[in-house]
């Protein structure tokens, strides 16, 4: 689905991507961690085209799609979510829903005065479509509540309700579990299993849970220093000694080369779990 080729960021002297290359799978949920201040979340904002690389190309569906902005990308089906929620606060659940299909009659002036029958009948359709979002995440109870009261672990479900307003082919997945509580936790990751499952998206995740990486992602990718350190299973990236002396930042067996470092704040080897909510820079 997507393809990373020798992509590099800076920014003047600070080189926050590196030289990296991968793919992401169609119909995979693939799983990128790292220590704080990995590049995984430039790298995310140069797939999404917030940042256009340095060097380096990205490719969706085999099509080049390097320095294409948000909104070209958002029409191709490729579609991200924040570390935190980008909610409008004073619309209701629902109209957070309904504003998400672009090209809508009712954004013309003119149609709105002139059409009124059609743009009726569109933004009908746009709500029952809403409606069914709601009762798939079990948010039907919060239909007209302000999003700006929700918790974070309802904004996080909000977000993911809002893709599905789109013909998404890839939702990129910005620290889904920062905020959110742990029974909320549990449901967010079941409902990103069953739309993978049946109705066949592809996710990215960013994320420092590793219990939760490991139960939602298959493969793995492994980040430090702007570069990708190695990819694979969660089991086997809980083995791999690089990724161990990458997260504490020391030296370990002989003959591997360390990362020697101070940790960064939030910093934890993949067999740990951060503190709830912790938050990345």
């Amino acid at each position: 689905m997507i393809t990373i080729e020798h992509v590099s960021k800076s920014f003047g002297g600070v080189q926050a991507v590196n030289d990296c290359s991968f793919e992401i799978a169609k119909g995979a949920i693939t799983g990128l961690i790292g220590p704080n201040g990995a590049g995984k979340t430039t790298l995310f904002n140069i797939i999404a085209g917030v940042f256009a690389p340095t060097s380096g190309r990205v490719r969706m569906e085999g099509k080049d799609i390097t320095g294409k902005l948000p909104h070209e990308l958002f029409a191709m089906g490729l579609v991200r979510t924040f570390q935190i929620a980008q909610e409008y606060a004073e619309m209701t659940v629902l109209e957070n829903l309904m504003v998400v299909p672009p090209g809508q009659s009712g954004e013309s002036l003119f149609a709105s005065c002139a059409r009124w029958a059609k743009v009726r009948a569109e933004e009908r359709t746009v709500r029952a479509r809403a409606e069914e979002v709601l009762e798939f995440l079990n948010l039907t109870h919060l239909t007209f509540e302000k999003a700006g009261n929700l918790s974070g672990g309802q904004k996080k479900l909000l977000e993911l309700g809002r893709t599905m307003m789109t013909e998404a082919k890839i939702v990129l997945l910005d620290e889904i579990a920062a905020g959110v509580n742990r029974t909320l936790l549990v449901k967010l990751a079941a409902d990103i299993q069953r739309l993978n499952r049946e109705r066949g998206y592809t996710f990215c995740v960013i994320e420092h849970d590793m219990d939760l990486i490991g139960k939602l992602c298959d493969p793995v990718i492994v980040m430090a220093e702007g570069s990708v350190l190695t990819t694979g299973t969660m089991a086997e990236i809980r083995k791999n000694q690089e990724v161990i002396e990458a997260y504490l930042g020391h030296g370990g067996s002989s003959g591997t080369k360390a990362r020697r470092r101070r940790p960064k704040t939030g910093d934890k080897p993949p067999g740990d779990k951060p503190p709830g909510g912790e938050a990345t820079p």
